[in-house]
């Protein structure tokens, strides 16, 4: 198994002094894997805290020929920052200083190693926000969720990743560093090269700093809880929102199987019987919420719920979205394995994707979890199943045949995690051929000798 030289080992441990720099195969464990629970251990693992290093470290990649792996939290589920093949893994999560937060020009400036809830914390004191909220926001980065275009539950209203992303600072192989965009909201001179590193999985250079928009922080917020008997009410509750053209901040879909998996690990608000939940926030003025906050309880109502509970301000809303946050470890009550998937299909195709998901489950005998982010059409579907027992191809069965299923709707195999290493078999089903190569050619240009993140993306 090829591995770093004796002599690269002493020139990158010169580079990163101290606990910059590990090649111990203990500590380095943890750099070898993310949230897909695929593995592969790195040759060595740095640390960069400025710029002037990743400098260094990206031109001495490609004089020596060395793969390199950048990281952060490694939150993303589909092994998209696992070193497969080898090569050294790079760690951002020490630069991680917020450098600017202008209130006048709306910007944040900010290095890849920020905690998202870290800069919402500080933008909230100052009455700004960042909307993109992905589920890992109190763990993941900002570079990371730069890496894979996060979106988050707040994006059926607000966007994701790549709409607050104004510029980006990026040091390319062989150590040439990239300003491209900047503070301006609009502009259109030239390629958009700075949205080009956005959901790029690492593959065309290393972020150093990265200019975000911002907005103001709104005043009140308000959720809703409710639940039907069947699936359709909860999918027809939704068409019917946006039919009295109410756009929620948020709007998440929970199917049965979820709902039973949470009530495992904690009380519940639902009655027995609730096939399917929806979760719904609205944020504004205070004075118009409340009025907001009346129209979509009735529009709710019309649905005939089976329940239905409000929170107003985050004390009451907290145990609302408690429930949502609690489907993660609830998931593992379920079975001791998942393939993690998130699908996105057009709203008209969000019933038909359910329904043939849920197909595929009793099908394969295996317990299918679907639950998400309605509202654009973002579902996340994990293939519970139990790897010691035998249940592994079954799963992976499974999962090919949802992805199936979505391409054939319309719809795209991956809308927040990126394609890593899991998916990447599957691009030619969903990417046509002139695609791919436009894609591979702008790699190139970035990195000739492929050795950013190699086997990853496209």
């Amino acid at each position: 198994m090829p591995g770093l030289t004796p002599a690269q080992t002493r020139s990158l441990r010169d580079r990163f002094p101290g606990d910059g720099f590990t090649a111990v195969p203990e500590e380095m464990c943890a750099f070898g894997a993310d949230a897909s629970r695929l593995f592969e251990a790195p040759w060595a693992v740095v640390r960069p805290e400025c710029e002037e290093q990743v400098v260094g470290l990206l031109t001495w990649a490609q004089d020596e020929g060395v793969p390199l792996f950048p990281r952060a939290r490694g939150t993303n589920v589909v092994g998209a920052c696992v070193p497969r093949g080898g090569g050294v893994v790079v760690s951002m999560l020490r630069m991680n200083r917020i450098l600017q937060i202008d209130a006048e020009d709306f910007v944040a400036v900010v290095q890849p190693g920020v905690v998202t809830a870290d800069l919402q914390a500080e933008l909230g004191r100052r009455g700004l926000m960042y909307p993109p909220d992905p589920a890992s926001v109190r763990i993941s980065t900002i570079g990371g969720n730069v890496a894979t275009c996060a979106g988050g539950m707040s994006a059926v209203k607000y966007g994701v990743t790549r709409d607050y992303v104004l510029g980006v600072r990026a040091v390319l192989p062989g150590g040439r560093v990239l300003h491209t965009g900047g503070r301006n909201h609009k502009n259109v001179v030239g390629l958009d090269l700075a949205r080009l590193f956005v959901g790029s999985e690492g593959t065309l250079g290393l972020l150093t700093e990265i200019t975000l928009k911002l907005l103001p922080k709104p005043e009140a917020t308000a959720s809703v809880l409710a639940g039907w008997p069947q699936t359709a009410g909860a999918l027809a509750a939704a068409r019917e929102i946006f039919a009295a053209g109410i756009l929620p901040a948020a709007m998440e879909f929970m199917d049965h199987d979820v709902l039973s998996a949470v009530a495992l690990v904690g009380e519940v608000p639902w009655p027995e019987g609730t096939g399917a939940a929806l979760l719904l926030r609205l944020d504004g003025g205070r004075e118009a919420l409340a009025a907001d906050l009346e129209r979509l309880e009735r529009v709710v109502r019309g649905t005939s719920p089976s329940f239905m509970r409000r929170g107003l301000g985050a004390q009451e809303e907290e145990p609302l979205w408690e429930v949502r946050r609690l489907i993660n470890p609830a998931s593992f009550k379920v079975a001791p394995d998942k393939l993690s998937d998130d699908i996105t299909v057009p709203r008209s195709q969000v019933r038909e994707t359910v329904e043939g998901i849920r197909r595929i489950a009793a099908e394969s005998g295996l317990t299918v979890l679907v639950f998400g982010h309605l509202g654009d059409g973002n579902l996340h579907v994990n293939v519970m199943h139990d790897h010691a027992a035998g249940d592994g191809p079954r799963a992976l069965q499974v999962k090919g045949r949802v992805l199936e299923l979505v391409l054939s709707l319309g719809g795209t195999m991956s809308g927040e995690h990126g394609v890593g290493l899991t998916k990447f078999a599957q691009l030619e089903k969903q990417l046509s051929p002139l695609e791919l190569e436009l894609m591979r050619s702008i790699k190139k240009t970035f990195d000739p000798s492929g050795l950013l993140n190699p086997g990853k993306g496209y």
